[in-house]
Formats: structure tokens, sequence, C-alpha cells
């Protein structure tokens, strides 16, 4: 092993609002905020996912392969009808896709697309 995961980094428009976002969406808090850099964690001290400015801003288009998702996350869930409900007045958009089988498809504010998943695992 060479190294351990610090933090996955997100490109978008405004670090602040993405990372409120995320920090509602997965209980986490904000351990730093530095002009154009929010890094969030679920306790003090831990970089676990981070934001960062990107100008000019060209959102993905998922599943548009002009416009690549560049990365997305899984994020696993109990109860994928009340996650959804959730997700939707956090400001996230369903994005429906033709097989969904233990998973379903969001972007997030921005455009990032991302996955709930539940039941045995699975790839979203």
């Amino acid at each position: 092993m060479i190294g351990h995961l610090e933090k996955t980094v997100i490109d978008c428009p405004d670090p602040r609002a993405l990372a409120k976002f995320y920090c509602r969406v997965l209980g986490m808090r904000v351990n730093e905020d530095i002009d154009g850099w929010v890094v969030i964690g679920l306790e003090p001290g831990l970089r676990q996912l981070a934001f960062q400015r990107a100008t000019p801003w060209v959102p993905p288009r998922w599943p548009d392969p002009v416009y690549p998702q560049q990365m997305h996350l899984d994020i696993r869930v109990s109860d994928p009808d009340r996650a959804e409900q959730e997700l939707l007045a956090l400001g996230a958009t369903r994005v429906p896709g033709e097989r969904e089988t233990g998973f379903r498809v969001f972007t997030d504010p921005v455009g990032h697309p991302f996955c709930i998943v539940f039941g045995g695992h699975s790839t979203g």
C-alpha cells in the first residue's frame, strides 16, 4: 500500500453551498473553510470530502458522454423512498435510468451525479 484515501475533492462553482448540501445528506460538518475550499467530515478534524471552486464551471450532463460525469458517490440508505424525498427537498434532481436495481441516480444542485444504493451491495 502506498497511502490512505484522505478525501474526495469535487470541483464546483460555490464550495460553501455544495458543502452545505452534502453535510445535510451525509450528516457531516464543515471542518475547514478557506476562500474557495471547504472540507467536511463526520467529526472535527476529519477530511472526508472537499469542495474547490472551479472557474469556469462546466457541469457534467450524465449520461451525455460529451459532458462526462467525472466522478460520483454511492451513498447507502436503508429507506430509498424516504431518502429520495429528502434529497429532492435539499435540491437534488432525480435522473431515472433504464435499469435501476438496488440504486437510484440523482444529481446534486450543480449537476454532479450520485447514487443512493440499498438492499444488497450494488454498483451505481
